[in-house]
């Protein structure tokens, strides 16, 4: 009589035969409402705890999972290989174990479309571009869905193109596919995000329009609105990419220190502002001094500057008469007196004395490389594009004039202007850090 209550005892220790998947399904929910919400529970303090937090949540849910491993009906082992493997995609690492139980859940069941997506989501992980982009059009393929689109815009922008017009063919179809995804869910915050991304590639390999970073900026400020995208650090390290550009600078650093504070683990982030810092300070302190150049040489070279370039209807202006925004029907000339090093190359930016001895930095965008001016080239800059940065960032301040040129075709140096030879696309990225 003992022995079969110990084993009555031990029975009803073991999970009932009768499961239900929309049960393993919520809480395979519940493991990535804690991740996508961390931060409404808990501190920007708790950053640093987070990874630890998502495994142990992990954890628990595997356990849970592992309680009905044996009882699995043969009709629900598909989606019960699919939940298991969505589990282990939960964080940003790749997981072995995943990419085999989606193999399992795909190969069992063709038609279980979000099974196609997170292995998708591994392949890319483990960085094989080429067997993601055919796991989500494997999705695709059985329906049209939101996350397949978008992730498709983030390969066809990531693909390796071997042409010029390869290139421009996958960042339009890396726009298309984001506006598709967006169709099927105008609230979604990725892929608003995701959008704002396709726009900037745009805007840098194809066309400077500003219109297209507008819309870049527009879709970045859609996804902050949604809770979930907003407290994603890839959001904010991206942000922080096109604000660099657009020369918002202080606006540029709080991205990436938001970005750091979400996620203390990611190098990118802190890099990027350091870089930043450091080219401000350079910038800084170069317009200050006149580019460290001093005395008679400093003299020689603003009394050699020529007020007459070879421009026509424009009226030769000095620095101090410029007024923030386009100056129209004016022309600016002065003399090269230092380059400023930028450890992300883009943009060249030098310093410009004028007839007055007033310094200022001028930044010019899609300049082929080693086609810069040096030291002593008389430039003359039309209708100038001109600003004054203030920033002050920990407890550090940064005052300088400067002039921004969005292409060097633009330019004149030495009395002759600049040709398309001297002209390049500028190439960056934007990153996706995790899934």
């Amino acid at each position: 009589m003992t022995t079969n209550k110990e084993e009555l005892s031990e029975d009803k220790a073991l999970p009932e035969k009768e499961y239900s998947l929309k049960n393993l399904e919520d809480c395979v929910q519940k493991l990535y409402d804690y991740r996508d919400h961390y931060f409404e529970r808990n501190t920007i303090d708790d950053a640093s705890k987070r990874k630890n937090d998502i495994d142990i949540q992990l954890k628990n849910t595997l356990d849970e999972l592992d309680k009905f491993q044996d009882v699995i009906q043969k009709e629900d082992k598909p989606m019960f290989y699919y939940l298991k493997g969505k589990s282990l995609n939960v964080t940003a690492d790749f997981d072995k174990n995943a990419l085999d139980l989606l193999s399992k859940a795909v190969k069992l069941d063709p038609k279980l479309v979000d099974a196609w997506n997170e292995l998708g989501e591994c392949y890319w992980k483990n960085d094989n571009i080429k067997e993601a982009k055919n796991c989500f059009n494997g999705a695709l393929a059985q329906r049209r869905n939101k996350i397949s689109l978008r992730n498709l815009s983030m390969v066809y922008r990531q693909e390796c193109a071997t042409t010029k017009e390869q290139q421009i063919e996958n960042i339009q179809k890396g726009v298309s596919y984001a506006k598709e995804a967006l169709d099927l869910d105008l609230n979604d915050g990725n892929s608003w995000a995701v959008l704002g991304n396709a726009h900037l590639s745009n805007y840098f390999l194809i066309s400077q329009n500003p219109r297209t970073l507008k819309m870049c900026m527009s879709a970045y400020n859609q996804a902050k609105r949604d809770i979930i995208a907003r407290n994603n650090p890839d959001l904010h390290y991206n942000v922080g990419i096109a604000l660099k550009y657009e020369e918002e600078y202080l606006a540029a650093l709080n991205s990436f220190s938001r970005a750091q504070a979400l996620d203390p683990t990611w190098d990118f982030p802190k890099i990027k502002e350091e870089r930043l810092l450091k080219y401000l300070e350079s910038v800084n302190e170069l317009v200050a001094t006149n580019g460290r150049m001093k005395g008679r040489k400093l003299q020689q070279l603003i009394q050699s500057i020529d007020n007459k370039p070879s421009i026509q209807d424009l009226l030769t202006v000095s620095i101090s008469s410029l007024k923030p925004g386009i100056n129209k029907n004016v022309i600016l000339c002065g003399k090269v007196v230092c380059s400023v090093q930028n450890e992300d190359s883009v943009p060249f930016t030098f310093c410009l004395i004028d007839k007055e001895s007033t310094c200022i930095m001028v930044s010019v965008y899609n300049l082929a490389e080693g086609k810069g001016v040096i030291i002593g080239d008389l430039v003359a800059i039309p209708e100038p594009f001109y600003s004054e940065v203030h920033v002050i960032y920990k407890d550090k301040t940064y005052n300088f004039k400067k002039i921004r040129v969005e292409s060097p075709l633009s330019l004149v140096v030495n009395g002759k202007k600049l040709n398309r030879n001297q002209q390049a696309g500028t190439r960056m990225t934007t990153f996706k850090k995790s899934s």
